[in-house]
C-alpha cells in the first residue's frame, strides 16, 4: 500500500533538504602546511642572484684598484652571502683582526667591517719596496694601521661605486676594538654578511660585511626591484644597445701587409729615394679595422674620393 504525504509533510521534507545543503555548501576545507618561524626573512634565490651581481662587481673593481695601490698582483672573490645573527658574526671574528664601523649614507646606519691581519704585513712589505712576504700574526703600529685604513677605505669606495645602484654611500668612522664591536647593533639582530676572499701571491686573508636588517631589507627591496625591472625590460633594452652599437665608429685602414727593413735602409732615408718592400705586384692591400685585419682589398677611386674593393675575407687568427 502506498504512503500518500500531505503537504505540510512534502513541505518539511523540502525544508530539511535545504538545510542540509546549506551546511554542507558552509564548510571549507582549510589546507594546513608546516612553518618554520625560524626562516622568516631569509635571503631567496632571486635575491642572492641579484646580490652577486653586485659584488662581483665590487669584487672586480677592488682587485683592479688594490693591486693597482699595493703594485702586485692580487685577486679578490665573493666567497658566501647569507643572513645570520650578530652574535653569530661575532664569534667568527679572530682574536686578533682589525675591525671597522662603517655608516651607511643616506640611512645612516652603521655596518661592520672585519678584515683579516694576516694579510697586513704582507702589504706592509709591499709599499716597502718588498715582495710581499707574509709576517707574523700580531696586533699593528701606528704606522701599519695607517696603511690598513688605507686599505680600508679603498674597500668603501670601491662598495660605493659597486653599489650606487641601490643609492647607498660606505664613509669609513674607525676602528672598534673588539669590546665595542657587540654595541655597534644588538646581538640578535639578523644581520646580511658578505664574505670576500683576498688571495695574493704569499697570503690570503677574508674581508667580512655585517649589515643589519634595517640596511639589509632596503637593500634587496632596491635590488629586485632593479632585477625585475631589468627582467621586464630585457627584449627593449637590447634592441636599442644593438641600435646604439650599429652608430658607433671605429678606425679603418687600407694598408699593404706589414715588412721587415733592415736598419741601414732606415737610416739612409731620404726624400725621393725607392725603398724595396719584396712584396708581389699582384698582392693586395689590406683592410684593417679597429687594428684587425678583417678582408684584401685593392685601392680604387670613387669620384674625389677614394675606395677599397673587397676582394676575400680573411680567416680568424691571420696574424697582424
Amino acid at each position: 500500500m502506498e504512503k500518500v504525504l500531505k503537504q505540510d509533510e512534502i513541505d518539511a521534507l523540502f525544508q530539511a533538504a535545504r538545510a542540509t545543503t546549506s551546511e554542507g555548501a558552509g564548510v571549507v576545507k582549510a589546507r594546513v602546511l608546516p612553518y618554520n618561524f625560524a626562516a622568516a626573512g631569509q635571503i631567496s634565490t632571486e635575491q642572492l642572484r641579484a646580490i652577486s651581481i653586485l659584488n662581483d662587481l665590487f669584487a672586480r673593481n677592488l682587485t683592479h684598484n688594490l693591486s693597482a695601490w699595493l703594485r702586485t698582483r692580487l685577486q679578490v672573490n665573493l666567497v658566501s652571502a647569507e643572513q645570520i645573527p650578530f652574535n653569530e658574526f661575532l664569534l667568527r671574528i679572530p682574536e686578533i683582526s682589525y675591525v671597522a664601523s662603517v655608516r651607511l649614507e643616506p640611512l645612516g646606519a652603521l655596518s661592520v667591517l672585519q678584515l683579516d691581519l694576516g694579510m697586513a704585513p704582507a702589504m706592509v712589505d709591499l709599499l716597502l719596496g718588498g715582495e710581499g712576504q707574509p709576517g707574523e700574526l700580531r696586533e699593528l703600529t701606528d704606522i701599519e694601521e695607517a696603511i690598513v685604513a688605507s686599505v680600508v677605505e679603498i674597500v668603501c669606495r670601491e662598495l660605493t661605486t659597486a653599489w650606487q645602484t641601490v643609492g647607498l654611500s660606505f664613509n669609513f668612522e674607525r676602528r672598534q676594538m673588539q669590546t665595542q664591536t657587540a654595541r655597534i647593533m644588538p646581538v640578535t639582530e639578523k644581520t646580511l654578511c658578505l664574505s670576500f676572499e683576498i688571495r695574493m701571491q704569499e697570503t690570503s686573508g677574508l674581508l667580512n660585511l655585517a649589515f643589519p636588517a634595517v640596511v639589509a631589507n632596503t637593500i634587496l627591496r632596491r635590488l629586485i626591484g632593479e632585477w625585475s625591472g631589468r627582467r621586464r625590460h630585457a627584449t627593449d633594452a637590447r634592441r636599442r644597445i644593438e641600435e646604439m652599437a650599429r652608430r658607433l665608429q671605429f678606425g679603418a685602414a687600407l694598408q699593404l701587409p706589414s715588412v721587415r727593413l733592415e736598419a741601414r735602409e732606415l737610416e739612409d732615408l731620404a726624400v725621393g729615394k725607392v725603398i724595396r718592400l719584396n712584396l708581389p705586384v699582384n698582392r693586395l692591400s689590406e683592410l684593417r679595422v679597429g687594428g684587425q685585419t678583417l678582408f684584401e682589398a685593392q685601392p680604387i677611386r670613387m669620384g674625389a674620393h677614394r675606395g677599397a674593393r673587397l676582394e676575400a675575407m680573411l680567416e680568424k687568427g691571420v696574424a697582424q
